[in-house]
């Protein structure tokens, strides 16, 4: 009874001491206003100081609650505290977006953007951004034109398709065609198909909210033409095929081409869409990388739409790329959700410079960032490992051990997902500090620098790396790792 009491007490103690703590507090006015007499050179607006204060604030209640022993223990050191802890906030402060290294060994990796622009892609998107432009304007006529014309020439040009379509990123133009073109009715596919992508984006889901209705045929690994013919009904608005570009099934398998599912559709009436996912204009096999099938194949072997990733192994923008017959394309550019899901002026600036790459230039791979990465030998790779651990190790503490050492990276992205490329990495250990710490410490740098950790050792992978990047890192103190 006596234990529980000063327990009690104890904690009333402490209750005591937190809510005077939070008295103590100034309120947000009068943080803001001392923040602005701080901060007055920089001219800086009350919502900003505002802000910044709120989360200064927000801070100190969170040290409060947590029992932390060092706070001010008057009003106007509380006020000191946050108005400090603003001018750090404001020192620090940047853009929501800020260039990393990624030595990751990831190529196109989601979470870090994908796709590394051409040079002349950034120079159209940095014109486009300057200056009106004709998005929609028609320099010959005076009248109204369509964003899509910007790029549409090129994108026929390159794949054989009559007509083509630009939406914000493939599942947008999964989603689209779906809905223009099979909303209330069945739409049959593999299930050996039904794949997930990133963020639990699934097919089954992107079919459902298009009012469409999934129509499954065939096992996991095996999927024969009888069983698409078979499940043609009066409600069957679409054959669709999926390429499974972020897994593979093998051994007992089988599957149904888009040849043979073209020549079932044609037979029946019931067009055909193909979602390739990735979406190559060229054959990778010339650079003794894994073949994709190429959008041009898909449309010479009768699908009447395809749609594919703009920022994945085409190298360019993200956005979803819709090709095929006219009377599809036109139908979907008519549908409500195009206004919804279409790109904007920046998009369609680069997508159009890096179209007009592959149709120009006779050296794609030094062309594209990401075919120039995919593509670059191991002597490349070791001559940057080498530069790289000249630059990092002067500013490591004692104790650590840095060596260039074999690995293999990844297209990633869901790109030929089985297909390991050789590579070299830096390897950097140290005997105390787990490979978590040092991590935390290049993701200081400036640029930050996001390596991986393998077999637990924190690696830098020389595939992904932009050579000019890493020469140009500010590491942090190493009293800091």
């Amino acid at each position: 009874m006596a234990t529980r009491t000063k327990q009690r007490d104890g904690a009333a103690g402490e209750g005591a001491r937190n809510g005077a703590s939070m008295r103590l507090l100034p309120p947000i006015d009068e943080c803001i206003a001392a923040a602005a007499s701080e901060l007055d050179e920089y001219q800086l607006s009350r919502g900003y100081l505002k802000m910044l204060a709120r989360r200064a604030q927000d801070a100190i209640r969170a040290s409060i609650a947590a029992g932390v022993s060092d706070l001010p223990a008057s009003r106007a050191g509380m006020l000191a505290r946050v108005t400090a802890a603003v001018r750090a906030a404001f020192a620090a402060d940047g853009a929501a977006l800020m260039p990393v290294v990624n030595a990751t060994g990831v190529v196109l990796h989601t979470n870090l953007g994908r796709a590394l622009l051409a040079e002349e892609a950034i120079i159209a998107i940095v014109q486009a951004a300057r200056s009106p432009v004709n998005l929609e304007y028609d320099l010959e006529s005076g009248g109204r034109g369509d964003r899509d014309a910007l790029v549409e020439r090129e994108l026929c040009a390159l794949t054989g398709a009559e007509a083509a379509t630009v939406v914000n990123n493939n599942a947008a133009a999964v989603l689209l065609a779906l809905s223009a073109l099979a909303a209330g009715r069945e739409v049959v596919v593999s299930r050996g198909e039904l794949i997930e992508i990133g963020g639990s984006f699934r097919i089954p889901e992107v079919m459902a909210q298009s009012g469409a209705r999934l129509r499954e045929v065939g096992t996991t690994n095996r999927t024969h033409p009888h069983d698409f013919a078979a499940a043609i009904g009066p409600d069957t608005a679409l054959l669709m095929k999926v390429h499974p570009s972020n897994y593979r099934v093998v051994g007992f398998t089988s599957e149904v081409t888009l040849a043979e599912l073209a020549a079932i559709g044609a037979a029946r009436g019931i067009e055909v869409i193909e979602d390739l996912g990735s979406g190559a204009l060229i054959d990778l096999g010339a650079f003794d990388l894994p073949r994709e099938p190429l959008v041009a194949e898909s449309v010479a072997a009768g699908a009447g739409l395809v749609t594919f990733s703009g920022d994945k192994l085409l190298g360019g923008p993200q956005a979803g790329i819709i090709v095929g017959r006219r009377a599809l394309v036109e139908r979907l550019k008519s549908h409500p959700l195009k206004r919804a899901l279409r790109c904007d002026k920046l998009t369609l600036a680069a997508l159009s410079a890096t179209l007009g790459i592959y149709l120009r230039s006779r050296t794609v791979a030094e062309a594209l960032p990401t075919l120039r990465m995919l593509t670059r030998t191991l002597d490349e790779l070791d001559d940057l490992a080498i530069q790289s651990r000249a630059l990092i190790a002067p500013r490591l503490g004692p104790g650590f051990a840095i060596e260039v050492v074999p690995s293999t990276s990844e297209i990633g992205s869901g790109s030929l997902p089985t297909y390991q490329l050789p590579s070299r990495a830096l390897a950097i250990t140290h005997p105390t500090l787990s490979p978590d710490a040092i991590a935390s410490w290049f993701r200081r740098a400036r640029p930050p620098v996001i390596g991986r950790i393998s077999g637990d050792v924190f690696q830098l992978d020389m595939r992904s790396v932009a050579e000019s990047t890493v020469l140009a890192v500010n590491f942090p103190d190493r009293e800091a790792v």
